[in-house]
């Protein structure tokens, strides 16, 4: 089969897919000829093998082949977008992945408006005349809290359409030219001087200093702390001190790969100055080579240059040299229609930059190493045999009253905690728990170009639930990794105690049954509760909500019987009181339309 797929490849530029025997996607690759690459992975005598010049990893995975897939484009640009697409949605097993859900946000001012001022934004602005600075990998609020603090500016929407000074004028925090007691030309200068400050924020130390001494000496404590961890946030932000003659704007990339983790960092240079660094690790699932280093920087570059974000400028060096340079700065010229340029400098100020950079991933990887307990998570991944590093976990848990109040949840988990911003909760349709279970787990599905998915799911619930669960993500073709966890029961009660039941872990390898005291166990336990957590207090707040609904249809003297009824076919009361007088009264009778429609018109009035 696999041999019929390769003769049938065209000599075309496009995307590879290789799968496995199960049809699990194993790796994605792109080719500027498809028929020409995908041959390059085999001998083909006396029998089709991997080629012995192929890498370990790649060998590995020829190994485990038993079909392709391809996908024709037009160029081999359009087949780097692609690849970088399916790699970013399905997790294959055997490319690196380097990603996160987390955007990190850009402070822009819009100089079309009639007062500019600064604003934080996650994505491109689409208006004309905005300069953007960033990204800030962390204290974007304070940053642009400290602006407003030390420059006059505007700081509430509307100020040129009331003509009314408003409250930051009489605390001193805006001079008020909607009332013209500045002119509009010294408003400009100072947004010119905030503008600098935005540059490089290191320039407001000293008066932010100032006013910490200040609100210290008035011994009001709390402002004082809000301006030192200002101070801390903007010096942590910067890892470099190097000041280059020329006022140049740039980005420096650095890889680094070593004891089995990846990290990259990244250095933004704005007007010759390293005004903000960023760091990312994952787990590195094989040994080091120069292909997993090229992979990481065009995953790199091309999250950081999306189409969504702002394209601040335009040169980009990087320490390793890699393969596919030119076609990634012709895809970014097309995407951003600018000129791009990808270079590793050999000598010189940027090399310096480069290498501290490089430096910089090898500290971040020391200090996570020190910080997170990887060597647990390595363990927790051979004991369980699971395909990835479990470093972004979600957990999934649903809840339900005789049916009342269906909701599902799901919590997020990584490396540095619980992840409140990927929680999500949801009305279910569905009234028994198996069909609950498969419509949320589906639903998080659809949502995984919105949030990327995990490295690990967790299921509440036993191996009916898990295949459920590995089914789903087989046919999604998504490579995410599935464990559930059945609560143990004594006397027919479910014992739900961090360390207090020995639960039952299901995966695909097996059954395990732990100590109460193991730290896997308990690891598990502690993100299904968190779960169950989050989807019972969700689950409360739609019951009080539903009582509170159905109370008021019985006090318009509608039956129990007949409320249970709307809810089963509208689904939800507010659906009840959007419906038409008709479809009330051939759900219920005249009497039940009647009595809702009359209710309405008279809350209306």
């Amino acid at each position: 089969m696999l041999l019929d797929d390769i003769k049938s490849l065209p000599d075309s530029p496009g995307v590879y897919e290789y799968f496995d025997k199960n049809a699990k996607l194993l790796y994605v690759g792109k080719a500027k000829n498809l028929k020409n690459r995908v041959r390059s992975y085999f001998s083909f005598t006396p029998t089709l093998r991997a080629n012995k010049r192929l890498c370990a990893r790649i060998a590995k995975m020829i190994n485990e082949a038993s079909a392709l897939k391809f996908v024709v484009t037009n160029s081999e640009s359009d087949a780097l977008i692609l690849e970088n697409s399916f790699i970013k949605s399905l997790k294959p097993k055997y490319n690196i992945l380097l990603r996160d859900d987390k955007t990190y946000p850009y402070i822009y001012i819009d100089f079309d408006e009639f007062y500019p001022r600064p604003k934080i934004t996650r994505k491109i602005i689409k208006k004309n005349n905005i300069k953007y600075f960033g990204p800030f990998s962390n204290g974007a609020k304070e940053i642009l809290e400290a602006v407003y603090n030390l420059f006059f500016l505007v700081q509430k929407n509307g100020c040129d359409k009331e003509k009314k000074a408003c409250l930051y004028y009489q605390i001193k925090r805006c001079l008020a030219p909607c009332e013209n007691k500045i002119s509009k030309d010294e408003y400009e200068k100072i947004v010119l001087e905030a503008t600098s400050a935005l540059k490089n924020p290191k320039i407001m130390l000293k008066n932010l200093n100032e006013l910490m001494i200040k609100f210290s000496n008035l011994q009001n404590y709390e402002e004082a702390i809000k301006f030192r961890d200002t101070i801390n946030i903007i010096n942590s932000n910067l890892h470099s001190e190097i000041d280059i003659a020329k006022l140049e704007d740039f980005e420096v990339i650095a890889v680094r790969i070593e004891s089995n983790l990846i990290a990259y960092t990244h250095f933004s240079i704005r007007d010759g100055k390293v005004i903000n660094s960023i760091s990312k690790i994952n787990d590195c699932k094989f040994k080091q080579e120069s292909e997993d280093l090229s992979e990481i920087y065009k995953q790199v570059i091309l999250d950081f240059f999306d189409p969504a974000k702002p394209a601040i400028c335009q040169k980009i060096y990087v320490y390793q040299h890699f393969e596919d340079q030119e076609i990634l700065s012709n895809h970014l010229k097309k995407i951003h229609n600018k000129k791009f340029e990808i270079s590793s400098p050999s000598k010189g100020v940027k090399f310096q930059l480069c290498k501290i950079a490089y430096e910089n991933a090898k500290i971040f990887i020391q200090k996570n190493l020190k910080s997170h307990d990887f060597e647990f998570l390595n363990e927790f991944k051979e004991f369980f045999g699971l395909e990835n590093m479990p470093i972004n976990i979600e957990s999934f848990d649903n809840s339900q009253l005789f049916g009342q109040a269906s909701v599902g949840a799901w919590i997020s988990y990584n490396i540095d905690g619980f992840n409140k911003e990927n929680y999500r909760h949801l009305h279910l349709r569905d009234k028994n728990d198996y069909d609950q279970m498969s419509e949320l787990l589906n639903r998080r599905i659809l949502k995984f170009d919105e949030l990327i998915p995990p490295d690990l799911w967790i299921i509440d619930g036993g191996k009916t639930l898990l295949d459920l669960a590995l089914n789903l993500i087989k046919s999604s073709g998504v490579n995410v990794d599935v464990l559930a966890i059945s609560k143990e029961k004594f006397n027919g009660r479910t014992i739900r105690s961090k360390g207090g039941a020995s639960d039952i872990i299901y995966s695909k390898n097996g059954e395990f049954r732990l100590n109460q005291d193991d730290k896997k166990l308990q690891f598990i336990q502690r993100l299904r509760d968190e779960a169950h957590r989050f989807v019972i207090k969700f689950h409360r707040l739609i019951k009080k909500n539903e009582d509170l609904n159905a109370s008021k249809l019985q006090n318009l003297g509608i039956s129990k019987a007949m409320i249970i009824k709307l809810i089963n076919y509208f689904g939800n009361y507010e659906n009840i009181y959007k419906a038409d007088f008709k479809i009330l009264e051939k759900i219920g009778n005249k009497s039940v339309a009647t009595k809702i429609t009359s209710s309405l018109q008279n809350n209306q009035e």
